[in-house]
């Protein structure tokens, strides 16, 4: 038979021995470490996030207040755009007026270098007895446009275009095709509407009439003794006014006494308006 001894008596704490005592306390305080520990790792954890979220606030305000004044410029950008476009359209449109206006001066010919040009063409032989201007019958006369858009440039009108009707006399047919050839050569002419419209040669001859002088005693001849002329010819052309401008015609301006539209238009393509 076996026996068991059991000592109750180091259950008692008045009869614990001291080594007992402190194992035991010893295994309390490092029980205990760990949860100093999770509560400093939890406490540092909480510091930390709410550091970042203190951090992230005043960053979002600093982003937010920055937002806010590039919002501000981007509206001052987009007024000095739209102010800058506006002032763009009213330089074009300006441009464009003034480009309008200028190619008024360029279409100009002055008729006292047309009337220079149709003098110093006119061969011997033949004699111009009236010159008359009209609008051309086969251009329609133009038409009032739409009103632009605001903003916008008048579309250019050409003026139509002008007729000549020269009618005179000459010494013979070949004097009268004469005429016509070096009127073609003109630059102040379209080559193409210069045509003979008629010559005929006159059923009488010019007649010499006598003079005779008031007061005076003198023995009127007798028509049939006077020299007899010869027939001469009747014709008229028909022409047409160039359409080179001005401009390109210069020199020949000048030389026909147009010294003021040259001066202006050399004024306007120093300036830029026209270009040379």
């Amino acid at each position: 038979m076996y026996s068991l001894d059991i000592n109750f008596l180091n259950d008692r704490p008045e009869y614990r021995p001291e080594s007992s005592r402190q194992k035991t306390r010893a295994v309390s305080t490092d029980s205990k470490r760990p949860l100093f520990i999770g509560a400093a790792v939890a406490v540092a954890l909480l510091a930390a996030a709410g550091g970042s979220l203190l951090f992230l606030q005043a960053q979002n305000a600093s982003l937010e207040q920055r937002q806010a004044e590039l919002d501000s410029q981007l509206g001052d950008l987009t007024a000095k755009q739209k102010q800058i476009a506006d002032i763009n359209n009213q330089t074009k449109q300006i441009k464009d007026e003034t480009g309008a206006l200028a190619s008024v001066f360029n279409l100009v010919k002055p008729w006292s270098a047309m009337m220079q040009e149709v003098r110093d063409r006119i061969p011997p032989g033949v004699q111009i007895l009236n010159i008359t201007q009209s609008v051309s019958t086969g251009q329609a006369s133009p038409q009032p446009s739409a009103s632009p858009s605001p903003g916008g440039a008048a579309p250019a009108v050409n003026p139509p275009a002008s007729v000549l009707q020269i009618t005179g006399l000459a010494n013979s047919f070949n004097d009268v095709n004469d005429f016509l050839l070096v009127l073609q050569k003109s630059n102040f002419l379209k080559a193409e509407n210069t045509r003979l419209i008629k010559a005929t040669l006159q059923k009488d001859a010019p007649k010499i009439e006598s003079l005779k002088l008031k007061n005076t005693q003198q023995q009127v001849p007798n028509t049939d003794e006077l020299p007899q002329l010869p027939k001469q010819v009747e014709f008229q052309i028909e022409t047409a006014l160039s359409d080179v401008p001005a401009s390109d015609l210069l020199r020949e301006l000048d030389r026909k006494g147009a010294v003021g539209l040259v001066t202006r238009i050399e004024d306007l393509q120093r300036k830029g308006v026209i270009k040379p």
